[in-house]
């Protein structure tokens, strides 16, 4: 979780500081409220880790920065679990190896859910004495934690991918088939100067500032993202076997690891399917198209004789829509993309790949202390990706947020909106 830009706070926001604290913890205990002991304890790759580690390193994160830190005589719950529920905080000291999260088999599931309940009450009994910086950092955990949901959401999906079962999280109802959108249309804009970045009240992490003046050339950026219906085109095309519109990585890779589709596609007699929350199932032509890499994104932007959009460009056609619209999370449930609906839309369904590099804006300093690890170390050989998911808490993202994986990384609910020069 990235470092804040430091919200206002004072003692008369606790109370609701402490409604939204509980908000966010209860619904990652309704996330995870399906699953087994097994389930929960399972790490099907290096990238993803076990729901109990989620749950519990979001707990750790509350337990070492506020209360520890924060309240007076304070005792850890367990003096083991910093070591196994630590991240990537170098100044925390030692940690377990992330790709060993899986072998963590106990504590169980419910000892962690008691862990989260004993942080939850000394916190909220803390919180109304607790300082504005403390207030900040719960805020700032709260945040977090959303964030924690999502990778909780997508983890659990590729863990269940894994399985030859291939279980259902959650039962749906049997799709009902809609029109496809027609063709992309084109928000053309002219060159200017813009402001990008946050500014102003509210909550950001570190990385969405400075705010600062940006140029940005004559360009348009599409109205919606890609389809699946579309994305199959691209497959017919023979998008995955011919060189010419792959960056050379992107290339290298489509080969070794034999890349024919996006995540959880298969295709069988009656064509294309996916995996998702609510088990296997036909593609729906109609719904962005998903779990795609940006390789893949910029492959397919080629072959449509268009462009990824800098994120600059993404920001400023993005700024006058509702951030807390569009398919995001509400509650616990299967959550997928679903077809647009009339109108240009910039949040929600698929985090969007653009064509920019995950660095510092002008003028970024990396905070000192441990709670300002994150970012600064991590602006390196990532790309930038905007607007939310389905997967994502409502109300998590605004125009300014930076989200940023590798580009061979597709496990997220990643998608794509295309861009080019005029």
């Amino acid at each position: 979780m990235p470092q804040p830009v430091r919200p206002e706070l004072t003692p008369a926001h606790s109370s609701d500081l402490s409604e939204r604290f509980s908000t966010v913890r209860a619904l990652s205990l309704a996330l995870a409220a399906p699953l087994s002991d097994a389930d929960a304890t399972v790490q099907s790759m290096d990238d993803a880790s076990p729901t109990k580690w989620h749950l519990a390193h979001t707990t750790w994160f509350f337990e070492t920065f506020v209360l520890r830190d924060h309240v007076a005589g304070y005792a850890l719950h367990d003096e083991r679990f910093p070591f196994l529920f630590n991240s990537y905080y170098e100044a925390e000291g030692r940690r377990h190896a992330r790709d060993r999260r899986g072998m963590v088999t106990r504590p169980s599931l419910d000892e962690v859910r008691a862990y989260r309940a004993h942080v939850d009450a000394a916190l909220l009994d803390a919180l109304p004495g607790l300082s504005a910086d403390a207030q900040t950092l719960v805020a700032l955990g709260c945040h977090h934690e959303e964030q924690h949901q999502e990778l909780l959401v997508t983890d659990i999906l590729h863990m269940f991918s894994e399985n030859p079962l291939e279980p259902a999280m959650w039962p749906a109802p049997r799709k009902v088939p809609v029109e496809m959108p027609g063709p992309i249309g084109w928000i053309a804009r002219e060159s200017g100067i813009v402001e990008v970045g946050h500014g102003g009240d509210g909550f950001a992490f570190d990385c969405e500032g400075p705010r600062h003046a940006a140029l940005l050339v004559p360009h348009a950026i599409a109205d919606r993202t890609v389809t699946n219906g579309e994305w199959a085109a691209f497959i017919a095309d023979g998008g995955y076997s011919e060189a010419r519109h792959w960056l050379a990585d992107g290339w290298a890779w489509v080969k070794a690891e034999g890349i024919v589709a996006p995540l959880y596609w298969e295709q069988g007699e009656a064509g294309w399917t996916r995996f998702g929350l609510d088990g296997r199932r036909a593609i729906d032509p109609a719904a962005p198209v998903t779990h795609v890499s940006f390789f893949e994104a910029d492959a397919y932007a080629s072959w449509a004789g268009a462009r990824l959009p800098t994120e600059f460009e993404w920001e400023a056609a993005a700024a006058s829509h509702d951030a807390n619209g569009g398919n995001q999370m509400d509650v616990a449930g299967p959550v997928e993309p679903r077809p647009a609906a009339n109108g240009p839309a910039f949040f929600g369904d698929v985090w969007e790949w653009t064509g920019s590099a995950y660095r510092p804006y002008p003028g970024f300093v990396t905070a000192a202390g441990a709670v300002g690890e994150y970012n600064g170390k991590f602006m390196s050989s990532q790309f930038i990706l905007r607007g939310g998911s389905c997967a994502t808490p409502r109300g998590h993202a605004r125009a300014s947020y930076r989200n940023f994986f590798y580009p061979h990384q597709r496990w997220q609910f990643t998608g794509v909106r295309l861009a080019k020069d005029i």
